[in-house]
């Protein structure tokens, strides 16, 4: 793997892991168009994966460092109620990673991954203009309930093409919730997914730098990085303005095409 296609792959992850448009399924594009197998770079991947929790880290940490203030104080109080529906929240994907994670795989590795990406986004489309054309009703804070079923949003997200982002942020609009409490809380609630999934795969396949520099590796985790630390502050901003719609017209126009690659 050269440097610039490294540097190309980390910026598509730091971008795409926040925005609305599906990561998994835009590094599968960018793998196709750089020739890049980025599955039998399991070091290069979880570079990636750790770049993106750390610019969540960065961009978002007042709000991780209430939470840890409030975990170590006396009595239930409202950050440990938080943690509490952001645990609530990982239940789902952790069920449908444990269960469902080599049936995805295969879907990744299959030559109609694009026709399924294809139609994924054109889902991720179909969900952020609902929510986009949502009448809000702004609640306050998000219930159990509904952390539950953001949660459950985020794991049918694992299917490749459908964005994680795209489908708790608009299921959670979708509910009443407020757009900037709705960005913040699925941000934060995908944290622990990502470095348990990260930390699966290095226990399970072990690390390796074959086929890829260590020059390599540092540009892709420096731009995914940088990249995702842009992505979570304009995201944040984009939801607050209630600008999802140009994210779905995206979507749908990147969704036909994927499915068109595959059949003409």
């Amino acid at each position: 793997m050269e440097i610039f296609e490294s540097m190309v792959l980390g910026a598509v992850q730091g971008l795409t892991e926040f925005l609305p448009v599906s990561s998994s399924g835009h590094l599968q594009l960018a793998k196709e168009l750089l020739g890049v197998e980025l599955e039998e770079n399991l070091t290069f991947d979880v570079a990636l994966h750790a770049a993106t929790v750390l610019s969540t880290i960065v961009v978002l940490w007042r709000d991780i460092e209430g939470l840890f203030k409030g975990l170590f104080t006396r009595g239930m109080n409202p950050e440990k109620s938080y943690i509490l529906k952001l645990i609530i929240s990982m239940i789902p994907i952790g069920i449908v990673g444990f269960l469902l994670k080599d049936e995805i795989d295969a879907v990744l590795a299959s030559n109609y991954v694009m026709v399924v990406v294809g139609g994924m986004l054109l889902c991720t489309a179909a969900l952020l203009s609902f929510a986009y054309y949502a009448k809000p009703r702004q609640k306050d804070s998000i219930s159990y309930r509904d952390a539950f079923i953001i949660g459950v949003s985020q794991a049918v997200a694992a299917t490749p093409g459908l964005s994680r982002s795209g489908t708790t942020i608009a299921t959670g609009l979708l509910l009443g919730n407020r757009k900037e409490i709705v960005a913040t809380f699925s941000f934060l609630m995908v944290l622990a997914p990502i470095i348990g999934e990260t930390l699966l795969n290095v226990v399970d396949g072990g690390l390796s730098i074959e086929g890829v520099s260590t020059a390599a590796l540092v540009a892709g985790f420096l731009t995914a990085f940088v990249v995702g630390c842009l992505a979570c502050r304009f995201m944040i901003n984009i939801v607050k303005k209630g600008k999802l719609i140009w994210f779905a017209i995206y979507c749908a126009v990147v969704g036909v095409l994927a499915i068109g690659s595959y059949l003409f």
